[in-house]
């Protein structure tokens, strides 16, 4: 049989059941205490500012990928039709579809203001860009 030793080798079992039992609690009360700790040291965010920022980075992936997939169809369907009218099926396809593809992907880059906006050329610009340009 498996003889039950206390934590120093020794026979003495109730003592090391006291032991583990005391043992047991001060963890348990620890483990209490750091929880609370943690409480007041964790920064509490409210729920309604949480829920707002999630809403605001949804309502943002929604439109950055519907600008991605709206150039990617675009592409698509002149590719198409330019197939159509010309007969040079699949060839305009796969152009306009690529160009809608980069379409797509600077219409992303402008949204995230990555790429800078495009002036046109008969347009003046105004502000601090145009003194900067003018020295």
């Amino acid at each position: 049989m498996v003889e039950k030793r206390g934590t120093d080798g020794s026979d003495n079992t109730s003592a090391s059941d006291e032991t583990d039992e005391g043992r047991l609690d001060r963890l348990e009360a620890r483990r209490q205490r750091l929880d609370a700790d943690l409480l007041v040291h964790r920064k509490v965010v409210p729920e309604a500012s949480s829920n707002k920022e999630a809403a605001q980075g949804y309502a943002l992936a929604v439109k950055l990928s519907s600008e991605f997939i709206a150039g990617v169809i675009v592409g698509a369907l002149l590719g198409y039709l330019f197939d159509q009218f010309l007969g040079t099926s699949p060839w305009g396809l796969i152009v306009f579809l690529l160009l809608g593809f980069c379409a797509g992907v600077l219409n992303v880059l402008r949204s995230t203001g990555a790429v800078a906006q495009s002036t046109p050329a008969g347009r003046s610009q105004t502000g601090a860009d145009a003194e900067d340009d003018g020295k």
